[in-house]
């Protein structure tokens, strides 16, 4: 196995605990929730380490000018602060790699997903008092500043560029090939920020079937998060099989087929064959 290595099953269980109380508090923190999500990902993440984030987040903030003006003179801060001086910034490779998708790890490499670039823009920005936002575009995550009458959007994947003109419909259509709806645009709160990151984990993991230990924990974070879809108990059941771990697994399966069968009782029934399969691999 490559690194990053998971963490030892009691501090996963304290990390998840965390997760779960953050996650249900009345004002989840964005950059905790990443950091939680690292820590579940790499075992070398202790709470010094977790610390060392949070101030270097607050150091970055610390560079920014004393409130530079309106929404665009703030997205022009940034930009020269963590684009052009700090460097962070990303390309292709970066989706190959899963520190691409843990904000410890974007934060010492200057390099991550365009969401966890975006979390970085996000955090520091909102230090600094900024009114700053994520915006949850499809197939790219951007960042936006000021009220939707005066929006000015980002990019921090390519270094904090701000967008102009059409910038965000050509970046909406390379993605799904749809026109962009102004319903894009609104800011993404910080669980759905938190639940993409988790879906582009498990998106890594599917590509990498020996790596079902990390799809294993994106899923099982994802069910903490307090709204999740119920499908996601379907995918956590086969990969307990994928892992050997038939009885778990079967379990998960039959449970799943009793919340199913109010809706549709011939897909719970072929969900029950899955889990007497899955029992029967004991033998």
């Amino acid at each position: 196995m490559r690194p990053p290595y998971p963490p030892s099953p009691e501090r996963s269980a304290e990390v998840r605990r965390r997760f779960a109380e953050e996650a249900r508090s009345e004002r989840p923190d964005l950059s905790q929730l990443c950091l939680l999500v690292g820590a579940e990902a790499d075992g070398a993440l202790d709470e010094t380490g977790i610390d060392a984030a949070q101030l270097e987040l607050d150091r970055l903030a610390g560079q920014l000018p004393f409130r530079p003006g309106g929404p665009q003179s703030w997205a022009t801060a940034l930009h020269h602060l963590l684009g052009a001086r700090e460097g962070f910034r990303g390309s292709p490779a970066d989706y190959q790699r899963l520190e691409s998708s843990l904000l410890h790890e974007v934060l010492r490499r200057r390099r991550g997903l365009p969401i966890l670039l975006s979390v970085v823009w996000v955090e520091v920005a909102r230090r600094a008092g900024a009114p700053v936002y994520g915006v949850a575009l499809p197939g790219h995550f951007v960042v936006g500043f000021g009220p939707e009458d005066a929006q000015v959007l980002v990019d921090p994947f390519d270094g904090g560029r701000v967008l102009g003109g059409g910038d965000a419909e050509v970046l909406v259509a390379g993605a799904t090939g749809a026109p962009l709806d102004r319903s894009m645009l609104v800011p993404a709160a910080p669980l759905e920020v938190v639940s993409r990151i988790l879906n582009n984990v498990r998106a890594w993991a599917a590509a990498r079937p020996e790596r079902s230990d990390v799809a294993l924990w994106a899923v099982e974070l994802s069910l903490l998060l307090p709204s999740h879809p119920a499908r996601l108990r379907y995918e956590r059941a086969h990969l307990l099989v994928q892992r050997g771990d038939f009885v778990r697994g079967a379990d998960e399966l039959e449970a799943y087929a009793d919340v199913v069968a109010a809706a549709d009782e011939a897909a719970a029934e072929r969900v029950r064959g899955q889990a007497r399969v899955a029992r029967a691999m004991l033998n």
